[in-house]
């Protein structure tokens, strides 16, 4: 069984207990339920927008852990701060550290900025919980879900007024899953069955993603020059956790990363303004 086999695995368990909990009914009487969300796509595609999904991540299978000395609440305010265009949470506890509870402390920091339930999302209930602790934007992965479950999953967060983000690995993957339900495409250059990274995995797929889905590029980017080159081949936003989290102080991190993106090409300054 490899990484990802075990992580779905431990996730339907999970998902089916926290049915036992709270009810589906319980979760649309939620306080946050209500609320409006924000439009990711709108946040990564407006002209002062750095692009950069920043995200709060404790852990991986892969690299054990990557920091659980900073909290939620200053990391993701501090990434709004240096300019994130987004912000993304992991709500997964065994494999990745997080919980619901670090979405909802967030959203509390961070009124005002887009941000994406980071999970691996195997049944609609998952849905309801995104919406109910804050989330704009949800995360659905081709290779854990069928075509079918792609276009079922899009329609009920967009009823929900949640935006998707589709992420691949492969061509396959895109060929087989890409609806036009979803919103945003992300292209993880991480294979999540060996979580060996490698990013030309975006390069190679950008062209075949239509024009008129945001692309995203997610995993193993690090340096300024990487995300130019992505943006040069059409790429609209870049998800970027652990190159913040592995350091002391993420936020400064990304800071410097944007000004780096300043330094290497003057002319985008206002590009990456915020």
């Amino acid at each position: 069984m490899d990484i990802l086999e075990r992580i779905i695995e431990r996730k339907q368990t999970e998902v089916a207990y926290r049915k036992t909990v709270l009810s589906q009914r319980e979760l649309e009487q939620q306080p946050l339920f209500s609320r409006e969300p924000l439009s990711a796509r709108d946040a990564l595609l407006k002209t002062a927008s750095s692009g950069i999904i920043a995200e709060f991540k404790r852990k991986s299978p892969s690299k054990g852990i990557i920091n659980d000395q900073v909290s939620v609440v200053e990391t993701t305010a501090g990434y709004v701060r240096a300019g994130a265009a987004c912000l993304s949470v992991l709500t997964d506890e065994p494999f990745f550290g997080g919980t619901s509870q670090d979405l909802l402390e967030a959203r509390q920091a961070n009124p005002s900025t887009p941000m994406i339930r980071k999970d691996f999302i195997i049944d609609p209930y998952q849905i309801y919980e995104a919406k109910a602790i804050g989330a704009d934007f949800i995360l659905l992965i081709a290779v854990c879900l069928t075509p079918k479950q792609v276009v079922q999953y899009s329609q009920l967060a967009h009823e929900l007024g949640l935006e998707v983000l589709l992420e691949v690995h492969d061509e396959q993957e895109l060929a087989d899953h890409l609806t036009d339900t979803v919103d945003l495409v992300g292209v993880n250059n991480r294979n999540l069955k060996t979580f060996v990274t490698d990013t030309e995995t975006s390069v190679r797929l950008a062209e075949q993603i239509p024009a008129s889905f945001v692309k995203v590029s997610e995993s193993g980017l690090q340096r300024a020059e990487s995300i130019l080159a992505l943006r040069q081949a059409g790429f609209q936003g870049f998800l970027i956790g652990e190159t913040f989290m592995k350091t002391a102080n993420p936020a400064q991190a990304l800071q410097q990363l944007i000004d780096e993106l300043h330094q290497v090409h003057p002319l985008s300054q206002k590009q990456y303004s915020v």
